[in-house]
């Protein structure tokens, strides 16, 4: 099993979730995404401040299964390669 837990910023938290549908995931009642062999949870954090600059910020706990992980996991490293991500 494969836990992450990674605090991403200057990604809005809908973007991400986005991100995690278009991956295969479902919704939840609860909040959380799952995939095959995969969940995710994502929260929105207080805003990351330098000086009188304010960045948002999430986030995101991750949980799979070694092979779901080997497979998901590089797709989702792709889209998370922005500025300030």
């Amino acid at each position: 099993m494969v836990l992450e837990n990674r605090e991403l910023r200057a990604l809005p938290l809908w973007l991400m979730r986005d991100y995690l549908l278009e991956l295969g995931g479902v919704e939840k009642p609860d909040g959380s995404i799952e995939g095959d062999g995969w969940q995710a949870r994502l929260t929105q954090l207080e805003d990351f401040s330098i000086g009188s600059l304010k960045v948002g910020q999430i986030r995101l706990e991750w949980q799979a299964e070694e092979a779901a992980n080997a497979r998901v996991w590089p797709i989702l490293e792709k889209k998370l390669l922005r500025a300030g991500g």
